[in-house]
């Protein structure tokens, strides 16, 4: 399994939007689907539900330029369709 390390904004993030670090570290290590992201980052991102009920895609934004890799922020959208990359 690939190493993550959160950054402080990341670990802020997450906590001011309720995800829980344990599937932010889970997304990272083993997503659905990995996109290009701004600046040469990368979008690690999966589909799921939350407990509110409704349907999410968690977008955990990395930095594999360095080792260990970085996640520098995390947030979850319910716009699935406008991130979601078809194969």
């Amino acid at each position: 399994m690939a190493e993550f390390v959160l950054t402080a904004h990341a670990r802020s993030e997450a906590q001011r939007r309720g995800i829980p670090e344990d599937l932010v570290l889970r997304v990272a290590a083993s997503p659905q689907q990995i996109v290009a992201g701004f600046g040469g980052l990368r979008v690690h991102q999966s589909a799921m539900e939350f407990g509110d009920g409704g349907r999410y895609l968690l977008r955990v934004i990395v930095n594999s330029s360095v080792q260990p890799a970085r996640i520098v922020t995390v947030y979850r959208t319910s716009k699935i369709d406008k991130y979601w990359s078809p194969r």
